[in-house]
């Protein structure tokens, strides 16, 4: 019990060390503290050395790379790597193109409560990209992410969106999709 303990705290302080490098920009530590952690299955660790590697930073730009990594953290179930593997298919970055599989990763990060997956997912349901349109739930993950994002441009924009589409539904759709976001908040 006391290893399990004392890995668990190291592996954290490896975490923050890894932090502390990469916000004072020497990446190069950061990828030293975080690159054993990730190699031994540290979700967190797999998230940040995909971002690294999706932005170039200590590291030459690499998307598949980059996908490696996050689909590793993804199959973990970590929320901020499932919505970034599912924006590497939206974008088409490292790996084919693909909307069908943008939407199952955004969707497995929506329904963790990641509000910028939500949002995504709302447009997604909205432009019926990867999905079938459907303004109902357009309209329901588009409500949650105005309501779980922090106050600024996303909470904003998905209110904005959420707004739009209300425009163009029934007062029935709009009563089903707020019933729907309801039903999930209690979740």
């Amino acid at each position: 019990m006391f290893v399990a303990a004392l890995g668990a705290s190291a592996m954290g302080g490896a975490i923050e060390d890894g932090s502390a490098a990469y916000n004072r920009g020497d990446y190069t530590a950061a990828l030293g503290a975080w690159l054993p952690l990730a190699e031994r299955g540290d979700a967190e660790a797999q998230l940040y050395l995909g971002a690294m590697y999706q932005a170039g930073q200590g590291v030459r730009r690499d998307y598949p790379e980059a996908v490696k990594w996050y689909r590793k953290a993804a199959e973990r179930g970590n929320a901020a790597a499932q919505f970034r593997l599912g924006d590497m298919y939206r974008q088409g970055l490292g790996l084919p193109q693909d909307d069908e599989e943008a939407f199952v990763w955004c969707h497995k990060a929506a329904e963790q409560g990641h509000a910028f997956a939500q949002y995504n997912l709302g447009l997604m349901y909205e432009r019926g990209h990867g999905v079938a349109q459907d303004f109902v739930q357009a309209y329901k993950w588009f409500d949650l992410a105005a309501v779980r994002s922090e106050p600024g441009h996303t909470r904003a924009t998905a209110a904005r969106g959420r707004d739009r589409l209300a425009a163009r539904m029934t007062t029935a759709q709009v009563e089903e999709a707020r019933r729907l976001a309801q039903e999930w908040k209690l979740k």
